[in-house]
């Protein structure tokens, strides 16, 4: 049995999004039990299926050289505030 992650998406709408996990014997079957599961009342009209041994999985040493950069988040705050600073300097 292998492993499949399910991500699904509706037409038109937002990204695809991860909805769970099943065991099939092979692909077609996850297919059938992926729609079985996780489509029975029109949760999405697009369907991806990964098998879990072809996800690649950054370790957390790997990760950790981004976790530390507050300027990736920024808000906006601080560029509202600039620009309302130079309006006032223009006399606007």
């Amino acid at each position: 049995m292998k492993r499949y992650e399910v991500f699904l998406k509706k037409d038109g709408r937002d990204e695809y999004r991860h909805a769970g996990s099943l065991d099939a014997p092979d692909p077609e079957m996850a297919l059938v039990l992926a729609r079985e599961s996780y489509l029975r009342r029109a949760e999405g009209d697009r369907l991806w299926l990964v098998d879990r041994e072809d996800l690649i999985i950054g370790d957390a040493d790997f990760v950790a050289p981004n976790a530390d950069k507050p300027h990736r988040h920024n808000d906006g705050e601080r560029i509202a505030v600039r620009r309302r600073q130079l309006r006032e300097e223009d006399g606007r």
